[in-house]
């Protein structure tokens, strides 16, 4: 199957699952592309008011939808005809929506993820918790450098595609890609999504910089070694190395660790500057997948593998162990010189 031949089974109908700023964006990107697209929303109120003002106000206030984006509460009424669905849904709650949703999805429909996160107590990445609930089919994961403000307004962005199903990532790219949205490909769908998810741990960390006015060479090397950290981590857990010096992880971790709209640097830079966690979460009205993944980091489940992450346990420490961020900053700093990738490249060459 070539490049070209992913228009050969176009997508005729998606169901966006979650009405969020990012899955409100990819509903108007598939729309866009003129796929039929209902945007599903868990509460009938809301649902109720983007059908009445033909936008998102909550979460994307000023873009209208296309003709083809309807508003639904409704799974049953929103997946009838769907040939795609994509799950947009913040990680600790992918599983009691997908329940809701069980019955709804015929066994064969793919699945898109696009969620960034892991789950506290399991440590499943999204697209594993789709599969532990609706049954084994092609998952396929949508990732990478992608504010849903900039997006939402045509403003240029490449994202990457990742599924070991060649025909279904070339789909995907086929229903999301256009002249302002680029969509490359991957067979390392599992990297993807980790990278997806260890690099908010990290722009917490880059906050946190922020907040404290570490300056610019301080934050320079949080983000290299951070990388570097990601894929140790990606690469103890059979993830391909390559994969997070791409668009999934070095490329959405310059984004998430330096952007105004990130919302996990934010939420390190309102730490860094001496708020609680606690004070931070209750002044925000959308999630902050970091704190919750970094959560999920320190869990049973977790570091079996025993994976020197020595930012995201600095992270850790402040956030969920009171630590003062001028210490936790100190410690790094101290700690023994080594090797600057030592191991991580092995078997695959270093060029």
């Amino acid at each position: 199957m070539t490049m070209t031949d992913s228009t050969a089974d176009p997508v005729k109908k998606a169901l966006v699952i979650g009405d969020g700023s990012w899955g409100t964006t990819l509903a108007l990107r598939l729309a866009k592309n003129g796929i039929d697209t209902v945007l599903w929303s868990a509460f009938p109120e809301q649902a109720a008011a983007m059908t009445d003002a033909g936008s998102n106000e909550a979460y994307l206030p000023g873009v209208r939808f296309p003709s083809n984006l309807v508003a639904s509460a409704d799974p049953f009424g929103a997946a009838e005809g769907a040939d795609l669905v994509v799950s947009v849904v913040p990680t600790q709650f992918v599983g009691q929506v997908a329940l809701r949703f069980e019955d709804a999805l015929p066994g064969g429909i793919p699945l898109v993820t696009a969620s960034k996160g892991l789950e506290i107590e399991t440590f499943r990445t999204p697209s594993q918790i789709l599969r532990r609930i609706l049954g084994e089919r092609p998952v396929c994961v949508l990732t990478g450098p992608s504010h849903a403000e900039e997006v939402a307004h045509d403003l240029p962005a490449s994202v990457v595609a990742g599924c070991e199903d060649r025909e279904f990532a070339l789909r995907v790219q086929g229903a999301f890609n256009s002249s302002a949205f680029r969509v490359y490909t991957t067979p390392d769908g599992y990297g993807a999504e980790l990278a997806g998810a260890l690099k908010n741990v990290i722009a917490i960390a880059a906050g946190i910089c922020d907040g404290l006015q570490l300056g610019d060479n301080a934050k320079s090397a949080l983000l290299t070694r951070g990388i570097v950290e990601m894929a140790r981590f990606g690469k103890a857990r059979g993830a391909d190395v390559r994969t997070f010096f791409g668009l999934a992880g070095f490329g959405d971790l310059v984004t998430t660790c330096t952007s105004k709209h990130s919302r996990n640097r934010s939420v390190g830079e309102a730490v860094g500057s001496g708020k609680t966690l606690e004070q931070v979460l209750g002044e925000m009205n959308m999630v902050a997948e970091g704190v919750w993944t970094t959560k999920a980091l320190f869990g049973p489940e977790a570091n079996e593998d025993d994976v020197s992450m020595p930012i995201a346990e600095q992270v850790h420490a402040v956030l969920f162990e009171s630590k003062d961020p001028r210490e936790a900053v100190l410690d790094l700093m101290s700690r023994e010189p080594t090797d600057e990738m030592a191991g991580l490249f092995e078997g695959i060459g270093r060029g």
